[in-house]
């Protein structure tokens, strides 16, 4: 049944100016609409709050705090904000329409999906986190319903409704603001949030579209609550085996509980990201999931809502026997009281009982956890720690720092942690030791001073520094010899990183004038071209020309143009001027003559003496009519 036939919203003229032509999602603050922009005459999304919210002035001021702070963020990865206002009771924003599906949408239907897949959508998802978090920014409500796909493939990141300052990230002690499954331990236990929950909810988001589920599942959100303050998020491969161990080091780092252990902002984790996937085999990344489809759940527990705090600390509740025995426990000791000793003999078996239960708890417990595990831990997490702090997290955990070990990293900061062996999650025994690789920033190499060296031998040099030779421009120096390099950019002794590439600017030699050889001999003009440093090439074809066949009658290029010593002028030499059959005017018109005779390819000349100055016809020309004469020869004319 289409139930956008009872909204009333649809088919109405909000703000004057927005129609409402469809609905398209209900969300746990806001309904999202399809409409036109009446006045731009174009379709775009209308986010409209819930009227029950509208009447509530922190709701409306987070509202509005979304449209001024996502306006602030031109990324192509972010739906734009185009307009907000407010109409009656109906305070709304006007967003870019993203002809599409969600996130959601696409897990519903197909469950998990390929890593390549997965990190195609998680890469662009960071980058627009990345954008507000380097703009100051924190989501606070990222998953894959705020995730759309549009239908060109695009990924774009909406809903920034819980958006707030970095600066002003601060708790509530009243209630958790956000979306059950993708809460951040923090969030849940201290209500603070900062760049780090987004990475956090986008570590479980990849979890979800690696595996097609959640981490966490519970019958009431209190119960998933409760798991994520408590248990790690498993590894992928858990759920799917086969996949990559970078896929589960990559979740696991966005997923750490111990938020200084993730990525410190949506940047940092891109960077991870990226890593991850050049590590990966195709083979690896086009990795088939299971056929099957994600887990059914309620859609109530994918929206935003208001969770009491009191929720998220509260132990899970006790079931099957262990709830009969608490219940039973609970009866004996409401009971009535009974006779003396009775009572004394009760009590007594039951403390024996109760103590008899601790030695075995704490005696043979004790002896099974030592003997399979107290002897063993697992490799912490360290990884964007610094030396220090990895140190302290690695004792803390009952191990030593080994070896310390040191590279490059174009994506971990100096001074922090770019792997550990045994990796993180690794079984390992108390008190062994670890080897730590710190990474020491993005590798940088000194740029050679190269001036003077020759072309070649500059671009051997920058490689063999580990440096890339860049572009080579070219131009006069009266100093530096033609070929070799008069600087490059950056100059040497610049510090720059490993295979940056330095432009280099190369001599072209001393300027030479082109000197005018046309009209001269070809011999005459092969010498002064050569003795000015200048190479001489002569052209195939000759043409036409009043210079003397067998002269220069072109040169390229022209007199004055400035050349490097070597380079080529060409001479294209003359056949002599194309003879022309002159055309008989005697007895024509003077103007009549003129025009004809030029139109040949003459030049006219009159002459009209003492008896022509007033007559306006030819009686003769210098030129029969039907002889040749060179192109451009005068043809005189008496005039009578």
């Amino acid at each position: 049944m289409d139930t956008t036939l009872r909204d009333p919203l649809i088919g109405q003229l909000l703000d004057g100016r927005y129609r409402v032509d469809a609905r398209i999602a209900v969300g746990g603050m806001a309904t999202v609409y399809r409409a036109v922009d009446t006045r731009l005459d174009r379709v775009l999304a209308l986010k409209v709050m819930h009227p029950t919210l509208a009447a509530d002035a922190s709701f409306v001021d987070r509202f509005i705090r979304e449209a001024k702070s996502v306006a602030r963020l031109a990324h192509p990865n972010v739906v734009q904000v185009f307009d907000q206002g407010a109409d009656r009771s109906y305070v709304y924003l006007a967003m870019e329409y993203v002809a599409g599906c969600t996130l959601r949408d696409v897990l519903r239907e197909r469950g998990a999906l390929q890593p390549r897949a997965a990190v195609d959508i998680l890469e662009p998802v960071l980058a627009a986190l990345g954008a507000a978090h380097r703009a100051g920014f924190v989501h606070r409500d990222m998953k894959p319903e705020n995730v759309l796909i549009g239908d060109d493939g695009r990924v774009k990141v909406a809903d920034f409704g819980l958006v707030r300052s970095v600066d002003a990230a601060t708790g509530t002690t009243g209630a958790v603001l956000g979306t059950v499954s993708y809460l951040a331990p923090e969030q849940i236990e201290h209500g603070t949030a900062d760049a780090r929950v987004d990475v956090y909810a986008c570590g479980v988001m990849f979890f979800e579209m690696l595996t097609g589920g959640k981490p966490h599942a519970g019958e009431t959100p209190a119960q998933v609550l409760y798991k994520a303050l408590h248990e790690s998020v498993p590894p992928p491969s858990a759920r799917v085996p086969g996949l990559a161990y970078e896929l589960d080091e990559l979740t696991a780092a966005a997923t750490a509980r111990n938020p200084g252990v993730r990525p410190h902002d949506a940047v940092a984790l891109l960077a991870r990201a990226r890593d991850a996937r050049g590590a990966l085999t195709d083979a690896q990344l086009d990795a088939v999931p299971p056929q099957a489809r994600a887990e059914r759940h309620d859609n109530a527990e994918d929206r935003t809502s208001v969770i009491p705090r009191a929720l998220t600390v509260r132990p899970l509740p006790v079931d099957g026997d262990e709830r009969e025995e608490f219940h039973r426990t609970s009866r004996l000791a409401a009971a009535p009281p009974g006779p003396p000793r009775r009572r004394t003999v009760r009590r007594r078996r039951l403390t024996l009982t109760l103590v008899t239960a601790v030695l075995l708890v704490f005696g043979v417990g004790a002896g099974v956890w030592y003997i399979n595990s107290g002897q063993f831990t697992q490799v912490p997490a360290v990884l964007g720690q610094t030396e220090a702090e990895s140190r302290d997290r690695l004792a803390d955990a009952g191990l030593d720092v080994g070896e310390v070990r040191h590279a490059y990293s174009d994506t971990v900061e100096r001074g922090a942690v770019i792997s550990t062996d045994p990796g993180p999650g690794s079984r390992i025994r108390q008190n062994d030791s670890v080897t730590l690789t710190v990474s020491d920033g993005p590798e940088t190499v000194r740029v050679p001073d190269v001036q003077g060296m020759l072309l070649a031998d500059a671009q051997a040099l920058l490689k063999d520094e580990g440096l890339e030779p860049g572009m080579v421009t070219r131009e006069f120096d009266d100093e530096i010899a033609k070929g070799s390099v008069i600087d490059s950019d950056p100059r040497g002794g610049t510090e720059r990183r490993a295979g940056s590439a330095i432009a280099l600017l190369v001599s072209k030699g001393r300027p030479i004038d082109v000197p005018d050889v046309t009209g001269e001999d070809i011999d005459a003009a092969r010498e002064r071209l050569q003795e000015a440093g200048l190479t001489v090439q002569i052209a195939m074809d000759r043409i036409n020309s009043e210079i003397d066949a067998g002269q220069v009658a072109r040169q390229s290029p022209a007199e004055g143009t400035r050349l490097a010593e070597g380079d080529k002028v060409t001479l294209t030499l003359s056949k002599g001027p194309r003879m022309i059959e002159v055309p008989d005017v005697v007895g024509d018109n003077v103007d009549d003559a003129r025009q004809t005779l030029e139109a040949a390819g003459f030049q006219v000349q009159e002459d009209r003496g003492l008896l022509g100055l007033f007559g306006d016809s030819v009686s003769d020309q210098s030129v029969d009519g039907g002889d040749t004469a060179p192109e451009g020869t005068t043809i005189t004319l008496t005039i009578r």
